[in-house]
């Protein structure tokens, strides 16, 4: 049967003591499940989905080349011994590269969103594969990963469903964890293999002089501060865990524009940009209280309840038309 559970709660505030905003301690049962309304899902499956053809020709167009790369070269991570997956030919980059691209198009729809979803995921965890496996390692890929991963364990979710579900809970607490095992992990690399030396060294200044712009060029000339920098990017990377202890909506925002702005200033400052794990950010946000999505008191069908809400989606029976 379906997880997902329709709130009967005040349309237009969310009382105290409803689910997904009660009180529970991280990494608990109880906060890995608290229910999501289904419109944030719906609004942030479309960003993820119809992000993934502008990952494959603009943000990793570079992929593409592997596929006239010989085939000597291809040193397979960890899942590609594991599995087996298909050595990157030629005719196997182009056909995973555009038969990604229009599962994800496809997916951006909401219809079969557990049969599409997991044909996108399976396609870009190879697109990964095919990506990461000639030497070079992304760490901006993981949390945008899990969440194409769970999109598909959610099934149907409409932009005005206002129905709220567990598994839309754990969906979306996944997609936190990692965005924030991204930061604490990467501090802890800093330390493993570059110790204090990475703190109290020229790490940022090396950074500005060989990819500087001249909007932190000018940063040179100032002795204390990228120093003060290192410190405070660990500060923050280490203290990330903190974010799991944000529930009000208010705070989701304020997180969401404090990380995007972290990212905005270093794409400003050196020209790197983590745009999967941005993307992945995005679906902290409270989507359902966008205008247009959530529509209160409006019923869009006949059949819908006394709240306006769809009865359940296919989604509850296994094997239905959304492709469980």
């Amino acid at each position: 049967m379906s997880r997902s559970t329709v709130d009967r709660s005040a349309p237009d505030r969310p009382a105290p003591d409803r689910p997904e905003t009660a009180a529970a301690v991280p990494l608990t049962p109880r906060w890995w499940t608290r229910p999501v309304p289904l419109a944030r899902i719906a609004v942030f499956r479309v960003i993820a989905y119809l992000f993934v053809p502008v990952d494959v020709f603009v943000t990793t167009s570079w992929v593409r080349a592997h596929a006239d790369v010989p085939t000597e070269f291809y040193q397979p991570l960890l899942i590609g011994r594991l599995l087996p997956l298909p050595t990157p030919t030629h005719t196997v980059v182009l056909l995973v590269q555009w038969a990604l691209v229009l599962a994800a198009l496809a997916a951006a729809s909401g219809r079969a969103p557990r049969l599409l979803g997991w044909t996108v995921f399976a396609l870009y965890a190879e697109w990964m594969v095919i990506a990461m496996s000639y030497g070079k390692v992304d760490h901006d890929r993981i949390a945008f990963l899990v969440a194409l991963a769970v999109l598909p364990t959610i099934g149907h979710a409409r932009w005005r469903d206002r129905r709220s579900s567990e598994a839309a809970g754990f969906g979306t607490a996944a997609v936190l964890v990692t965005v924030m095992l991204t930061y604490f992990l990467a501090a802890w690399a800093k330390m493993r293999f570059g110790g204090w030396d990475w703190a109290t060294g020229s790490t940022l200044t090396r950074a500005v002089i060989r990819r500087g712009t001249d909007l932190s060029l000018w940063t040179l000339d100032v002795a204390w501060l990228l120093p003060a920098a290192q410190w405070l990017m660990l500060v923050f990377e280490f203290a990330s865990p903190l974010v799991l202890l944000v529930r009000s909506d208010r705070a989701r925002a304020g997180l969401v524009a404090f990380l995007l702005g972290f990212h905005v200033m270093v794409y400003a400052g050196v020209g790197i940009v983590f745009l999967p794990h941005c993307i992945a950010i995005l679906s902290i946000l409270p989507w359902e209280r966008l205008r247009g999505v959530r529509l209160p008191g409006r019923a869009d069908t006949p059949s819908t309840d006394r709240d306006g809400a769809r009865p359940p989606a296919p989604d509850v029976v296994p094997g239905g038309r959304d492709g469980g």
